[in-house]
């Protein structure tokens, strides 16, 4: 199905138009920091977002798996894992879902406002009103965190039988709070600088020194090594951007200083109000796991850890897949800041059905084949086949809130893209965590970890729910019905590809062997049936892929 772009009218649209800055003078064409983004930009930045995500996802997966080949399943990695929250927390608040929210805009704005002319420049005079600031408060909580680590570990975990053990990991990894803040800072306004090779890269460097301190340290300290490699992990993340950074503010604006008329939206780019807003959506997006470690606790010990490693697991798909939305967050931010709407709600939805389909398609793999997936990855060592049994039937209950996941990590963007606090995305991510709380606290008597997940899945699919009924006013004024119905294409296609996958899997007894079998079929079946049907996230990719192929081709025979 081929899109005409053109501008809809109001009875053409499902919401009314959104409250956005208003539209800027153009600057001039050469000028770099106002040049739109072309396609080849963005598939080439989503190119190294993508190889890097992969890259940081990989170490990700050995360093589950070098905590379990050390530590098992057992109290000790559930102590750690409960000290684990903080830097789940931190990643959430301050890279990923909250502080570029608020800082990606703001950095948008001051390049806007840079590109035209502006006195001074708006970018370095925003980072010298934040940095000092914000900095000043990650010290003040990693110490908080420290201080009050026994009351935290009670609170989170208070079945835990070894909370001690606990206490000493949650205090260092408090220390990661600091790193993770000017991490996610750096990362919010290179991205805004449309420079994404080292935030992309962050995740590489912080798992890097989670592994080498599990092995360097493990046999002295245990446990704790991890929690030692979290805090030093936080450090790297913040030492890759350095350079890069430092770059960007040294670079002198690409227009001659010319009499600007005060809008006042440079003043309030950063207020309290969207700070509180983003870091309070954030938190509440965090607080399930909060509400599933308190559930796990008082069950079997490992269940902790089986929630965990399903989890790590099972997220990989909404992982890659929301790397195009953290590569455009940029680019729909500086629409908006350029007053074009239009512009900003074609990227979104464009953005909504290709993350939707590479979710989908994923999710459908690790349903299919979750047994041979935990085998894979970690049954050895400590780890037992009784665990892998386990952690396969959590993740696969878990895969059925990802599209949920996905849904709303990308519409969340549209709220806070246009810099300005929005506090339906906080009351949406709410109700899913009244419902995550009634329906887990209702099934883990009879399902046990099996019931977490499944309320963890309910919970999230609720507040993506919300968020679609709320996009209008509030937000980039996405046409919900006709994302709806092109939503329903790779839905169609991943029901269908789930259960082929699932019954070739099944066919074969050894791990790797039906790894293959399944997830080819998975994979084969989704495209065609997604071709078949026209969906927009697939017909797209696949004219790339053979285009790429061809060229290939013609290089070689030249």
């Amino acid at each position: 199905m081929r899109v005409t772009r053109s501008r809809p009218s109001r009875a053409d649209t499902d919401a009314g138009p959104v409250a956005v800055p208003a539209a800027r003078a153009a600057a001039p064409a050469d000028t770099p920091d106002v040049a739109p983004a072309s396609r080849g930009f963005l598939a080439r930045a989503a190119l190294i977002t993508a190889v890097l995500t992969a890259a940081g996802a990989l170490l990700g997966l050995v360093r589950d798996q070098a905590l379990a080949r050390l530590f098992g399943a057992g109290s000790e990695t559930d102590a750690f894992l409960v000290a684990w929250t903080i830097p789940e927390f931190a990643s959430t608040l301050l890279i990923e879902d909250g502080l570029a929210f608020a800082l990606v805009p703001a950095f948008s704005l001051a390049l806007a406002r840079r590109a035209q002319g502006a006195p001074g420049d708006p970018v370095r005079a925003l980072v010298g009103s934040t940095l000092p600031r914000l900095s000043l408060a990650f010290v003040a909580v990693s110490a908080l965190i420290a201080g009050t680590a026994p009351y935290l570990v009670e609170a989170l975990a208070p079945g835990l039988p070894d909370p001690a053990l606990a206490v000493d990991c949650t205090r260092l990894t408090a220390l990661c709070v600091l790193g993770f803040g000017l991490a996610g800072y750096g990362s919010a306004a290179l991205r805004a600088h449309r420079r994404f090779l080292a935030p992309a890269a962050i995740y590489v460097a912080y798992n890097t020194g989670i592994i080498t301190a599990m092995f360097v340290l493990g046999g002295h300290w245990g446990v704790r090594s991890a929690a030692i490699g979290v805090a030093v992990g936080g450090g790297l993340m913040a030492l890759v951007q350095l350079p890069s950074f430092i770059r960007q503010l040294r670079r002198k604006a690409g227009a001659p200083a010319v009499e600007q008329p005060s809008t006042g939206v440079s003043e309030r780019a950063v207020t309290g109000a969207l700070v509180a807003s983003v870091l309070l959506f954030a938190l509440c997006r965090q607080s399930q796991t909060l509400i599933e470690r308190f559930l796990a606790s008082t069950l079997d010990a490992g269940a902790i850890s089986h929630l965990n490693y399903a989890q790590k697991v099972a997220q990989i798909p909404m992982t890659l897949s929301m790397m195009l939305c953290t590569v455009t967050f940029p680019v729909v931010a500086r629409a908006l800041a350029d007053g074009d709407v239009e512009r900003a709600r074609d990227r979104v939805e464009r953005d909504l059905a290709l993350t939707c389909c590479m979710l989908l398609l994923g999710a459908a793999v690790v349903i299919s084949c979750a047994p041979q997936i935990v085998e894979l990855l970690f049954q050895r060592g400590a780890f037992t086949a009784r665990d892998t049994s386990a952690t396969a039937d959590v993740m696969r209950v878990y895969a059925l809130g990802l599209l949920g996941q996905t849904l709303t990590g990308a519409l969340v963007r549209s709220y806070f893209s246009a810099g300005r606090p929005s506090w339906y995305p906080v009351a949406a991510m709410a109700t899913g965590i009244v419902a995550t709380s009634w329906i887990g606290a209702w099934t883990v008597g009879s399902w046990g970890v099996l019931g977490i997940a499944a309320a963890n899945a309910s919970g999230i699919t609720v507040t993506a729910v919300v968020l679609l009924a709320g996009m209008g006013p509030r937000s980039v004024p996405i046409r919900v019905r006709s994302v709806l119905g092109e939503l329903s294409k790779p839905v169609r296609a991943a029901v269908v590809a789930t259960i082929a996958g699932t019954f070739v899997a099944e066919q074969v007894p050894a791990a790797v062997p039906g790894l293959a079998a399944g997830g080819t079929t998975v994979v084969a079946v989704f495209v065609l049936l997604a071709w078949a049907l026209d969906a927009q996230g697939v017909v797209p990719a696949l004219r790339s892929v053979r285009t790429l192929t061809r060229r290939l081709t013609h290089g070689r025979t030249r």
